[in-house]
């Protein structure tokens, strides 16, 4: 057997900070790639093999389609043996398109619809009764026993519950060779110029024939034509109407109702579906909520005047069409510009809002005369919600929206489908309720399902259910019993998007497919880590190669090989300091074998602070899945927020806890879940929230900018001798704006190669070689380096370059206290990794000088964090806390939570069962609870 065969040999590694490396990654084996955050562990993994292995798979395509690709670059790297097909399971991957669901990603909600297309039982909306529908020659035979000697009309309708005159259809009629019609429940004769009250809504048939049934060949060649000419001028419908009757009985080739004869046509997957126009809500257009202006946002100040900008949207008074108007309806309602809005009459406000057309005579006193005026208002509201929905601009629909709240649709009531495609079910269950179940209800819905269907229903749905059951069972093995079918995938935190799409590829049972995940256990509590590294493992075990860059104890213990990149993170990193098998690398001296053997260990502090004695109260949560919680957050300490995966801490912390503070301290307008109270907010000054999200998507967005020194840094280039002479001014040294900037790439250093249906590609640009500066520009030097040499520096190197720059050398210091000393300042948001980003953020907000009484909120602060990582961040944070600040942070990580002061453990499990409150006091009070399942994982690191 040829050693590739065996093996991935990748040789001369030297992306990003490689240096030069060779390694050997055995195959078919669970690897995981472990180091301090930024020493290259991605930089192997997905900048170097997954990039080759996506080259190669581009290079298998024709000539012709590669055209349209555009070269893929060859990562830095001499050669790589022994590559399968490449799978990466990136965190930033999943889809922020609002119509994403968990049900659409997994395939789950495809099999769904199927599901209920094929064997789903239609009822009537109007009644409730089950639908029939029939084939004409059951409609036939029905007519004729059950009218057997009766005289009938059979009868075409064509106009249901509708205004109009319906002089031209009356007309159309006559033409096709009908003489007579049924309107409103009356039968006439058609006559010339023949027309209804076109202010009251009608029902008007065809009466297609009238016939007395009785056994006869002829007559059932005419009761045939009949009910085919019935059926094509009534779409698929007919009624039938005994003489001397009233109520007429209803048949249908299409599903219908048997009392009010409402029909559905005949289900399709797509009839369910919120993406296709066949399925969607009319009103919210499959998205299951609207925007709707809000009066409060219009007139945010009641006590000021309109003259004094009253009127949000219009700002203070200005000679313009819209104040003329609103003088006109001043002049009506009897009310001045300069009243406050509190003492304008209700009728005046309405006409302000939603319009009105009026036309009155005011008396002048002066001079005795009469003079008209004309209102023809749109009304703000009106004109708010019409700019929103029909404006090209995206800054106008930004500005529109700022007046508006999103609400669940009242249509569909956030179900996103129309009312027909919500009155089909399968055992009592419309999809849209499927939907709503959380994935282990869903799974006990399908369990018994086949036991309980007949027949042909049987037949059809069983491969359907036992596809279906497989996926969820893939959900389940990844921990995801708690999501919702229905969730929408811009709500998923980056651990549980990276699952869903294990789970999803898990599904695919491919074989001899080298998988690459990115840290798949963030957001996952210990207890449910045990079920991810089984499924990787399954994964493997059905023959493939599976490389993991991961920093958690379990998974590093239970691969199959190790690989170690190090020593340190950034220029000093980039080399493989140890390989081997979990327990050879315990033997290496590396810093992550010391943490494993305990050599090394982020120490329990000695004693717990005691906090200032104040305390946040906040009660009656009831958001999501959250039990009518109530919680006191002590403040002056460390808090931790655990709980198991889905059991209710973001909903508790950042929906519910950060939107109410956000709004006391900084007017925000993002509304909070539903609470009954919160006291105690006096006694804090400010909140800061540092969550995960990316701190810039595109490759203009770095460091230096996103901190702000990047401004500072300009205006000292600005202020040089030369730059001076030639009249630069800080802009000129910006990439955003003309002027300094390369106009080959605008600044970007890269060029964006779109890939159709592939990422798109960055290469560099080729007049400035990556520089984003023109040469004019980039003359201009500060100690002999110019502004893009600073950009290319490492943070270290520039806390000591702009040592005697106190403003930009205070920024700089708080960067290399998290511990990215390493990363340069220039480097693209874009390469960052999660861990990075959310530090980034973190030195942003603790370059601010805190007041000691600042509240900060963490999510998870650990995400892409190496022990050592953690033992700095948590030395930062500590810091924050001895001045009297309060960090509160959710997190699963225990040697983050054994140095909280303060934990709040949620739970008891995810979705459904969670959302109560299990425990609250300080580490060791926790683990005395029974119930907690952090308790269990917490006893062994405090040693108890």
């Amino acid at each position: 057997m040829t050693n590739y065969e065996e093996n991935i040999e990748v040789k001369g590694a030297r992306v990003h900070n490689l240096k030069n490396i060779d390694v050997t990654i055995p195959r078919e084996k669970l690897v995981v790639i472990t180091g301090l955050s930024g020493s290259g562990k991605s930089s192997l993994a997905f900048d170097t093999i997954y990039a080759e292995g996506q080259r190669r798979y581009i290079e298998t395509f024709s000539a012709y389609a590669r055209q349209f690709l555009g070269g893929l670059e060859r990562p830095d790297v001499d050669k790589i043996d022994g590559l399968s097909p490449v799978i990466a399971i990136e965190q930033k991957t999943t889809s922020k398109s609002p119509r994403s669901t968990v049900g659409t990603i997994t395939e789950i909600y495809d099999f769904l619809r199927l599901l209920f297309a094929r064997a789903g039982d239609a009822y009537s909306y109007n009644t409730g009764e089950k639908m029939v529908s029939y084939s004409d020659e059951q409609i036939k035979e029905l007519i004729k026993t059950d009218y057997d000697g009766k005289r009938i009309n059979i009868l075409a309708p064509i106009i249901k519950s509708r205004k109009g005159h319906y002089r031209e259809l009356f007309e159309q009629i006559a033409k096709q060779g009908f003489v007579k019609v049924r309107v409103d429940g009356e039968i006439k004769d058609i006559v010339k110029g023949m027309k209804v009250d076109r202010y009251k809504t009608h029902d008007i048939e065809i009466v297609i024939d009238r016939l007395k049934i009785a056994e006869d060949t002829e007559l059932d060649k005419r009761i045939t034509e009949s009910l085919n000419t019935a059926m094509y001028s009534g779409d698929n419908v007919l009624m039938v109407l005994e003489e001397g009757t009233k109520e007429p009985r209803y048949f249908s080739r299409d599903l219908m109702c048997p009392s009010t004869g409402i029909s559905y046509p005949t289900p399709e997957p797509n009839t369910f579906s919120f993406n296709s126009p066949k399925g969607m809500c009319n009103r919210c257009n499959g998205l299951g909520h609207v925007y709707e202006v809000n009066e409060l946002k219009i007139f945010p100040n009641k006590k000021l005047s309109i003259h004094a900008g009253g009127i949000a949207p219009l700002g203070p008074y200005k000679k313009s069409w819209a104040f003329k108007q609103i003088e006109t309806i001043a002049k009506r309602y009897d009310f001045e510009l300069s009243d406050p809005i509190t003492k304008i009459p209700n009728e005046a406000i309405d006409v302000l809002l939603h319009g009105g057309k009026d036309s009155f005579d005011i008396e002048s006193k002066t001079l005795g005369v009469k003079r008209n005026y004309k209102i023809d208002y749109e009304g703000i509201s009106h004109f708010i919600k019409n700019q929103f929905e029909e404006s090209d601009s995206t800054s106008i629909k930004r500005w529109a929206k700022e007046y508006m709240d999103k609400i669940t649709c009242p249509t569909c009531n956030g179900t996103r489908l129309r009312k027909e495609s919500l009155n089909f079910k399968i055992e009592e269950k419309t999809i849209a309720e499927i939907s709503h179940m959380d994935i282990a209800e869903v799974a006990d819905f399908f369990n018994g399902l086949e036991k309980r269907l007949k027949g042909n229903q049987l037949k059809i749905a069983e491969e359907i259910i036992k596809e279906i059951k497989t996926r969820i069972q893939f959900l389940l093995d990844v921990g995801l019993d708690y999501l919702s079918l229905d969730r929408s995938s811009k709500s998923l935190s980056g651990g549980e998007a990276q699952r869903i799409r294990l789970a999803t590829q898990i599904g695919t049972q491919l074989v001899g497919v080298l998988y690459i995940l990115d840290e798949p256990s963030i957001g996952l509590h210990q207890r449910d880590n045990n079920r991810l590294i089984s499924s990787l493992e399954a994964l493997r075990d059905i023959g493939n190669s599976i490389i993991v860059v991961e920093h958690d104890r379990d998974m590093i213990e239970r691969a199959d090989h190790v690989i170690d990149i190090g020593p340190k993170a950034g220029h000093h990193g980039g080399e493989i300091i140890s390989q081997g098998t979990p327990a050879e690398l315990k033997h290496h001296n590396t810093l992550t074998a010391d943490y494993i053997t305990g050599v090394r260990t982020i120490a329990v502090p000695k004693k717990r602070r005691k906090g200032n004695g104040k305390n946040i109260v906040l009660s009656g949560c009831t958001g999501n899945n959250l039990k009518n919680v109530s919680i006191r957050i002590p403040l002056g300490k460390m808090i931790g927020v655990t709980g198991v995966s889905g059991s209710g801490k973001s909903t508790l912390i950042n929906e519910t806890l950060y939107p109410i503070m956000n709004a006391h301290y900084f007017n925000g307008v993002r509304k909070p879940m539903p609470y009954e109270s919160i006291k105690g907010l006096e006694h804090i000054d400010k909140v800061i929230d540092i969550n995960q999200s990316p701190i810039g998507r595109t490759p203009r967005s770095n460091p230096a900018t996103y901190t702000g020194v990047f401004s500072e840094i300009r205006s000292l280039f600005s202020k040089t001798p030369e730059a001076a002479i030639r009249g630069y001014k800080p802009g000129r040294f910006s990439f955003n704006v003309k002027g300094g900037r390369c106009e080959t790439c605008q600044g970007g250093g890269l060029r964006v190669i779109e890939m159709n249906f592939l990422p798109d590609v960055y290469v560099e640009c080729e007049t400035c070689n990556g520089k984003r500066f023109n040469r004019e520009t980039l003359e201009i030097r500060y100690k002999g380096k110019s502004i893009s040499d600073v950009l290319e520096m490492t943070i270290n190197d520039a806390v000591d370059f702009f040592e005697l720059i106190p403003k930009i050398h205070r920024k700089l210091k708080t960067i290399q206290d998290v511990g990215l000393g390493y990363i340069s300042l220039g480097q693209q948001s874009t390469t960052l990794s999660g861990g990075e980003a959310q530090r980034i953020k973190l030195a942003t907000e603790l370059s601010k000088r805190d007041t000691g009484n600042t509240f900060y909120i963490l999510d998870e602060p650990t995400t892409g964090l190496h022990f050592e990582d953690i033992r700095v961040l948590m030395e930062v944070l500590n810091k924050l806390v001895d001045k009297g600040n309060t960090v509160l942070v959710i997190e699963h990580n225990l040697d983050v939570i054994k140095m909280a002061d303060h934990i709040i453990d949620i739970g008891y499990e995810g979705g459904r069962g969670g959302g109560m409150v299990v425990a609250e006091g300080t580490p060791e009070e926790i683990c005395k609870n029974e119930k907690s399942y952090t308790a269990q994982f917490l006893r062994p690191e405090l040693g108890l």
